[in-house]
């Protein structure tokens, strides 16, 4: 009896649907009587408001495969992933390639997880610090999530960043959206001490 009640309303369904005329859309998204088809509007405009997580959107950039595969390694996917919001100081792989010959490799081996996550954390801020907020810190020191801390400085509308051991990193591109915070691109591995 069930079984009939159920391809009985799926008939009336079918039948229904049938007597009602179809929408038909424009390229443009709207339907034939001037209305907007607000699924697909609302849809569109949702995707282009969300980003993926930091590791996303840094995984979906090969200027960053040596940081995300340094993450995968570190074991740190599932933090940057989290609920943020983080500020991440993303080094690309020519930064990395900037570190002496087999430094990186010898990073990703499991014995040297440690001092991996420590390099990475320190390039991680517990806050979302888009470039306006960065700028308005020239000449402080910020706390990283590795817990010590790397100082800020702006000269000529150029921000830097000076790492524990005095290193100098140049800030090349700003507030790369994520869903859980922002990334910063930088030229050089920041090192704590």
């Amino acid at each position: 009896m069930k079984l009939v009640q159920a391809f009985g309303a799926v008939s009336l369904t079918v039948l229904l649907a049938a007597c009602v005329p179809a929408a038909t859309t424009g390229k443009d998204g709207m339907m034939a009587d001037g209305a907007m088809k607000k699924d697909a509007v609302m849809a569109d405009a949702a995707m282009a408001k969300a980003p993926g997580t930091i590791v996303a959107v840094a995984a979906g950039n090969p200027d960053f495969s040596t940081l995300v595969a340094a993450v995968k390694a570190a074991g740190l996917v599932d933090a940057l992933n989290g609920k943020g919001p983080l500020t991440v100081l993303a080094p690309t792989n020519a930064a990395f390639a900037k570190l002496p010959a087999g430094t990186v490799e010898t990073l990703l081996k499991p014995e040297n997880k440690a001092t991996l996550v420590k390099i990475l954390t320190y390039h991680v801020l517990p806050l979302e610090a888009k470039a306006a907020t960065v700028v308005s810190l020239a000449g402080k020191k910020v706390k990283t999530l590795e817990g010590t801390e790397i100082t800020i400085n702006v000269s000529g509308g150029k921000v830097s960043l000076t790492d524990a051991k005095g290193g100098v990193s140049n800030v090349t591109a700003t507030d790369i959206a994520a869903s859980n915070g922002v990334i910063h691109v930088i030229d050089t591995v920041l090192m704590p001490e």
